[in-house]
């Protein structure tokens, strides 16, 4: 048995790792797209490392893009096995790759008026919307906790990861030459004292463990702290620089989270008397999805329900759906809140948001977690004095800043309290992935001070033998 990584191996996105039996089996856990890597990023995308026809069978641990974004690609290319995943995290992929889809063939259409003029090539998107439906066909939903069988040589155990609704941490028995090996692989660990989210659960004990490090080297601030710091920021912006205060923010987790912290503040009659926008359609529908599955919220969140039926709704809240009435929010002059996809502020609406507001120095641009460093959030929280915007140099006047309490990913105690229901000395073997190289680094030396005696950081399409 051999495991090779093929992303999301010293940088956080492209999640795809890629087990292989002796019989020649092969299965993938997780098939995320590269994001904010540069001039990188599409070259990256569309090599795989492995060839998709031969995998048999896929198993992902949640919906976000940089975990499942190439599913449609990974079909269209020849994969024809079947997709495991928790019942809400087939619902919330579904969403997010029609989504991906739809913003693709917008780019894709805008990039190629320029190179028609230029008289270079067309470029194609990874993926159509038809190729995004048709992937959808191939999913398998299995509930938490419960052991599924995938075939004769692997089953497959879901525990909930406490990252967005739905993910899990994947464990996996796989049976080989009349021994069974056990492989767990953490999908995104979310933080214990979640503000809506159960807290992560224990694993069975693994001979070998793939481990997230998106934050291996800090803490977060307090949660508690979220509605507060929100609310510093309203009034600083909308209420004394009277300007727009833009949050880019993932349709999936982190919109949730802030509409939670300002209903919050409304119940405590703390909210200022402005607009409040959600200008993504995929955040409203995402909200839908996660309103459906309360089983999964925590013990705080439960309570809230009793006396507030809809915790994420609140005065002054406006959805945006169509891209005429996201156009009409440049030309509005009052103070106002807008919530908009993607996070990192490299593609979707919210990227034009900012291009529209990023050299006033009224207006703040809040961002509110993790940037690929390459990427537009990630470039501004580096403090960056000139952007480049759909290929305009915009100067950042703009006051740009940050929430860290608000990220989904746990922080280091976070991933020791994840990994403190195993017996180190009978993990074999642990890798480090889904981090920057330096956050890995120092991420690997506590797991070392921690028992653990075989820690690795693959590179990118490293592969090696599991005895």
């Amino acid at each position: 048995m051999k495991i090779a990584f093929h992303g999301a191996a010293r940088v956080v996105t492209g999640s795809k790792h890629l087990i292989t039996l002796g019989n020649g089996k092969k299965y993938l856990l997780d098939c995320g797209m590269f994001q904010g890597m540069g001039n990188q990023t599409d070259v990256l995308n569309r090599n795989w490392g492995f060839t998709p026809a031969q995998v048999t069978t896929l198993i992902l641990s949640h919906a976000h893009i940089d975990h499942s974004g190439l599913i449609p690609k990974l079909v269209k290319d020849g994969f024809e096995g079947k997709i495991y995943c928790t019942p809400a995290t087939r619902e919330l992929t579904g969403i997010l790759l029609e989504d991906s889809a739809g913003i693709q063939e917008d780019e894709v259409k805008y990039a190629n008026k320029r190179r028609k003029a230029e008289g270079q090539p067309y470029l194609q998107p990874l993926y159509t919307e038809e190729d995004a439906k048709k992937a959808m066909t191939n999913f398998v939903a299995v509930e938490y906790d419960t052991w599924h069988t995938i075939d004769e040589d692997v089953q497959v155990l879901f525990t909930d990861a406490g990252h967005i609704i739905g993910s899990a941490a994947v464990s996996l028995k796989i049976k080989e030459d009349g021994k069974e090996t056990h492989l767990t692989f953490s999908g995104d660990v979310g933080r214990y004292k979640d503000v809506i989210l159960r807290s992560p659960e224990n694993f069975p004990q693994a001979d070998y463990i793939l481990i997230e490090s998106t934050y291996g080297n800090s803490l977060h601030d307090p949660v508690a702290t979220t509605p507060d710091m929100l609310l510093e920021w309203i009034t600083k912006t909308c209420l004394q620089k009277k300007g727009k205060l833009i949050i880019p923010a993932f349709s999936v987790g982190r919109t949730q989270e802030l509409l939670f912290a300002l209903n919050e503040l409304e119940n405590e009659r703390r909210l200022p008397d402005l607009d409040y926008y959600v200008d993504s359609p995929l955040s409203v529908a995402a909200t839908e999805i996660v309103k459906s599955y309360p089983q999964y919220f925590n013990k705080t969140i439960q309570k809230v329900l009793e006396t507030d039926n809809d915790p994420f709704a609140f005065r002054g809240l406006k959805y945006i759906k169509t891209v005429e009435e996201s156009k009409l929010l440049n030309y509005k002059n009052e103070p106002c809140v807008i919530i908009s996809a993607s996070g990192m502020a490299d593609a979707g609406r919210v990227k034009h948001h900012i291009s529209n507001n990023i050299e006033n120095s009224r207006n703040t641009i809040l961002l509110v977690g993790y940037c690929e460093p390459h990427s537009l959030g990630g470039r501004l929280m580096a403090g960056a004095k000139e952007v480049h915007i759909f290929g305009i140099l915009h100067e950042v006047h703009a006051e740009v800043c940050s929430i860290r309490s608000m990220s989904a990913h746990g922080d280091y105690e976070d991933l020791s309290q994840f990994l403190a229901c195993q017996d180190p000395k009978q993990v074999k073997a642990l890798f480090i992935v889904h981090g920057e190289y330096d956050v890995q680094q120092a991420f690997r030396e506590r797991l070392l001070k921690k028992g653990f005696t075989d820690v690795e950081i693959p590179e990118l399409h490293f592969e090696r033998g599991l005895s």
